[in-house]
């Protein structure tokens, strides 16, 4: 089980919202790339990056904070003798040449929400333009998937979607229950289950971890093909240790 430390952002810092809303953003910090630093040094094996004014805007809006995360992890991973961090990215991706150049800078994987939803034709030419490097973000409420930075609600629902995407090749799907995001309230566990039962391709659990036991009841499940947990206002708080939490959880997978 991989915990995912997630660093959205915002106006070029780093911050945490609220079920998804933009008025209630906490900062956590003025340099994401400092922040970015500081979870490798925690024991992060992966990051999760958000453009939260990308997701609104349709379009790229935090690049040069992207690059200067992808740069600081690249020096860390140097630094400490590593193989290649992987760093993963969602929000605001709408078209194969932003893909292209986000992974040309260093990317590892990029995330398609609401472009996956309403656009499948696009999700489908970047799932073959780049296989094994494309993540969908299913974010839901109620199993419904919503779309537009979580402002809006579809009539789709979560599995059939996942099934679909599936089929055209994605790597992975990421899966929030917008409605415990950023509250600390425990993850979905009985809905992300659900779907990983239902797919062959890794779930990504994401919203509501709070503490020790979160990771605990994920990883209980992880057999069910759910490969890793972003963390977000847990770690940021102080609820979840990321150290502890992931030693836990490779104890827990027989990693240790």
């Amino acid at each position: 089980m991989l915990l995912i430390p997630a660093i959205d952002l915002k106006d070029g810092h780093c911050v945490r919202l609220q079920q998804g809303d933009m008025d209630r953003a906490t900062v956590f910090s003025d340099d994401p790339s400092q922040m970015a630093r500081h979870w490798l040094e925690q024991g992060a094996r992966r990051l999760h990056l958000v453009d939260l004014n990308g997701a609104f805007a349709g379009k790229p809006k935090n690049e040069p904070a992207i690059k200067a995360i992808i740069a600081a992890v690249r020096r860390y991973a140097e630094e400490n003798d590593l193989d290649e961090i992987p760093i993963q990215l969602g929000g605001g991706i709408r078209d194969l040449d932003t893909i292209e150049r986000y992974l040309d800078d260093g990317l590892s994987y990029i995330i398609i929400g609401t472009a996956a939803v309403k656009n499948p034709g696009f999700l489908h030419d970047a799932c073959s333009a780049f296989p094994g490097q494309i993540i969908v973000g299913l974010d839901a409420r109620d199993g419904k998937v919503a779309t537009d930075g979580w402002s809006k609600l579809s009539g789709h629902e979560v599995i059939d979607l996942a099934k679909k995407f599936e089929d055209y090749g994605c790597e992975a799907i990421v899966y929030t229950d917008i409605g415990r995001d950023g509250m600390m309230k425990g993850v979905n566990l009985e809905a992300t289950v659900k779907l990983a039962q239902s797919m062959t391709i890794p779930v990504i659990a994401s919203g509501g971890v709070h503490d020790i036991k979160d990771v605990e009841a994920l990883c209980a499940v992880q057999d069910e093909g759910i490969e890793g947990v972003i963390c977000g206002r847990s770690i940021y708080e102080g609820t979840l240790n990321l150290r502890d939490a992931q030693e836990r959880a490779d104890e827990l997978s027989g990693d240790d």
